[in-house]
C-alpha cells in the first residue's frame, strides 16, 4: 500500500474503458482546524481520465478510487521541475564562461533554453500519457 496513490473520486463520464473521474487536490493544510480563518489552504476540482483495466461496473455519480504507483509521482516532480533546473544551471554556468560573466546574458540564454526542452515534453504528452496510467478501484 505504501506505494500507491490513492484518491476518492466521483464518477463523471464513461467512455469505453476509460472513466472521467472528479477528484479535490487539497493543500496540505485543508485539515487544519482554523483553515477557514486562513488563507494558506485551499483547493481544487480536477478531472482526470482513467483506465478502467478490470472492468469495474460503475456509473456516473459513483465515488471510486483513483490509484497510481507513488514512482509517477517522482518521474512526473523530475520532468517537471528537475530536469529543467538542471537544463537551467548547467547553461548558464556555460553561458557565463563563454560570455566572460555577461550576467544577462548568459540569464537570457539559459531561460530560452528552457523552450526546447518544454517544446519536446509538449510534442511528447501522448507517450507520457500512457506512461502515467491511473486505474480504479471500488470503494470498499
Amino acid at each position: 500500500m505504501a506505494n500507491k496513490i490513492k484518491h476518492l473520486g466521483i464518477v463523471e463520464n464513461i467512455q469505453g474503458s476509460y472513466v472521467r473521474v472528479r477528484i479535490q487536490q487539497t493543500s496540505a493544510c485543508s485539515s487544519c482546524s482554523v483553515k477557514g480563518h486562513c488563507n494558506a489552504s485551499e483547493t481544487k476540482e480536477k478531472l482526470i481520465d482513467v483506465y478502467n483495466r478490470n472492468n469495474l461496473d460503475c456509473q456516473v455519480g459513483d465515488q471510486v478510487w483513483i490509484v497510481g504507483a507513488t514512482s509517477m509521482g517522482m518521474k512526473a516532480v523530475w520532468l517537471a521541475f528537475g530536469f529543467p533546473f538542471l537544463i537551467l544551471l548547467s547553461v548558464l554556468f556555460i553561458a557565463m564562461r563563454l560570455t566572460d560573466g555577461n550576467e544577462a546574458f548568459s540569464a537570457l540564454v539559459a531561460l530560452v533554453m528552457l523552450i526546447p526542452y518544454y517544446l519536446i515534453i509538449y510534442m511528447c504528452r501522448n507517450k507520457l500519457s500512457r506512461t502515467f496510467v491511473f486505474v480504479l478501484e471500488t470503494i470498499k
